[in-house]
């Protein structure tokens, strides 16, 4: 126990390595030059920078892998590591580990889990995470904003994004057409067709031709990058126990083995003919190989979670009333802050 307790005492300890640093190598589940659908974004479309073989296009951005990683600790061979937190909505539940803000979540915020959040984000803010890697440790690993509250800023440990290099914007075009007659919706509706050709388009009585995005081909690499932020770690501060129990997270996170299911028309597989690069980078510059040797961040994320004392397992209801007193709460900040 002492020896896999010991085995990355390195890494939280000052001058230490800086991050670790990840870069897997993906292609087209139906193979390489094959398209795939980045996230568009309101009034931007697809976030692509550059130009040609200098081009870069975002395909998963930070927050949305967060997302993505962080519910791997409901899967049995992980869900002992954390606390399962069960929020009842009516007949439905919901865990801690898929809500967008994590324990900052206005949801969270209107349980009885309140005010030990705050109590918790509070004594975060001036220096001690013990409380709330009690709670809702993997807070501590993907980061959150206590907007609501005691507007603690917790850093994230790990970022991980996905890009792909020298893509080609595609588009796509679709046509409509109305199972009405223009002379029918004329006699049985009482409108001049082509007076109101937009709004009867619209509506779907007309034919309707569209053009959208259509994708893009990536003639470069797609690489996910997946930085460990062991500065940040560090600065946790608080006992060796707790800083290799949220390490041992942190790492379970980066390199559990992930489905890339990102939307539809975006399934992505590794590329199993390059390697997955992994780094340990330091303050100097200096780089070094890491290997997960035979699994031993596993056998280290089970032994500091057993030294540290995993926290309660719950299942708690949601409360209008402390969501109406959430929402209150917002709206007088926010009509102060207007005077």
């Amino acid at each position: 126990m002492s020896e896999e307790l010991s085995r990355f005492d390195a890494w939280i300890d000052e001058g230490g390595p800086s991050a670790l640093v990840l870069k897997e190598y993906l292609q087209p589940a139906a193979g390489p030059g094959d398209v795939i659908f980045p996230p568009t974004f309101a009034g931007v479309g697809y976030v692509v920078d550059g130009e040609g073989e200098k081009s870069v296009c975002l395909i998963d951005s930070v927050g949305s892998q967060a997302n993505r990683l962080e519910p791997v600790f409901k899967n049995p061979k992980y869900r002992g590591l954390v606390p399962q937190i069960e929020i009842r909505v009516k007949s439905r539940v919901v865990n801690l580990l898929d809500l967008g803000h994590r324990a900052a979540d206005a949801l969270a915020r209107s349980t009885s889990l309140a005010a030990e959040l705050q109590a918790a984000f509070t004594e975060c803010a001036d220096g001690s995470a013990a409380r709330l890697a009690k709670i809702a440790p993997t807070t501590l690993v993907f980061g959150a904003w206590d907007s609501r509250g005691s507007q603690a800023k917790v850093p994230r440990l790990i970022a991980s994004t996905i890009r792909a290099s020298n893509v080609a914007e595609l588009r796509r075009g679709a046509q409509y057409f109305s199972a009405l007659e223009k002379d029918e919706i004329e006699e049985l509706m009482g409108v001049d067709t082509q007076k109101q050709k937009d709004p009867l388009s619209e509506a779907g009585f007309l034919p309707a031709p569209s053009l959208t995005h259509g994708g893009v081909v990536v003639r470069g690499d797609i690489v996910r990058t997946t930085v460990l932020n062991l500065t940040a770690l560090r600065a946790l501060g608080g006992t060796v126990d707790l800083r290799r129990y949220i390490l041992g997270l942190t790492l379970i996170a980066a390199l559990a083995p992930a489905d890339l299911f990102l939307r539809q028309g975006c399934l992505l597989v590794r590329d199993a003919s390059r390697p997955v690069e992994s780094k340990l980078v330091y303050r100097d510059g200096r780089r070094e190989d890491f290997a997960d040797a035979a699994g031993a961040a596993e056998a280290f994320a089970e032994a500091a979670a057993q030294k540290f004392g995993v926290g309660e397992s719950r299942v708690v209801d949601f409360d209008p009333k402390l969501a109406k007193a959430v929402l209150e709460g917002r709206a007088e900040k926010k009509a102060k802050k207007g005077k």
